[in-house]
């Protein structure tokens, strides 16, 4: 699995890909799909077979912090289109794997899927009885839908990271890790107190596979205190 940079993905530099066509398209869906095309990541996924570009922020977070260990129960939450699932299923260690959303995700090889709130009495409890020898990482690359209002998205984001991290304390076996998708910005010091008093290791780490212009970056909590 491939830790290199979006230039180095193909060996050379691509030529842009334009639009054939705009008609019907508003100008930031033309932005949108536009970036798409020239993607590295997105041409990279689409030959390998994986479902979104975001299988590589998985890819290289864990060769940074080589948090998918073999044998060891693993929690995706908000997997959906199963980006990162796929990633897990891939590494076939004989992890259990268990993956929630909202949305409906399709079938995945050794990965099963919840489909609910993971904040949800009886999606929990669900959980639970999936896990029976307790869970040794919680992963979250959750967002929630943005409203374009940047404060807005920005406390939406950090509630889901703040509602992730309590589960994570919650179902974790001791020693176990957590990791979460944030943004830059304020509002973080009330999870990264709540994170450094439960985890003896709190680091953020920027994928290379996340886009520049973007201020996403992941927390990595490692060594829950239980």
């Amino acid at each position: 699995m491939s830790n290199k940079t979006p230039k180095d993905l193909s060996g050379h530099r691509k030529q842009s890909i334009k639009l054939r066509t705009a008609r019907g398209r508003t100008n930031s869906s033309q932005r949108w799909l536009q970036r798409q095309l020239n993607d590295p990541y997105v041409q990279k996924a689409k030959a390998e077979g994986y479902r979104s570009r975001a299988a590589y922020k998985l890819i290289e977070i864990n060769d940074k912090y080589k948090l998918i260990q073999p044998g060891t129960t693993v929690v995706d939450l908000g997997a959906a289109p199963g980006g990162w699932s796929q990633v897990l299923s891939r590494y076939g260690n004989n992890q259990t794997l268990i993956a929630l959303d909202l949305l409906e995700m399709d079938p995945l090889e050794d990965v099963t899927f919840i489909q609910g709130d993971f904040t949800d009495e009886d999606i929990y409890q669900k959980l639970l009885s999936h896990t029976k020898n307790g869970i040794d990482t919680v992963l979250s690359d959750m967002a929630p839908v943005t409203t374009g209002h940047k404060k807005t998205d920005h406390i939406r984001i950090m509630d889901l990271v703040e509602q992730a991290c309590y589960f994570a304390i919650e179902v974790l076996k001791p020693d176990g890790s957590f990791v979460a998708k944030t943004l830059q910005g304020g509002g973080q010091d009330d999870v990264m107190l709540l994170l450094k008093k439960n985890f003896r290791k709190v680091s953020h780490f920027k994928p290379p596979s996340s886009r520049k212009e973007s201020s996403e970056m992941y927390v990595i909590a490692q060594e829950f205190k239980g």
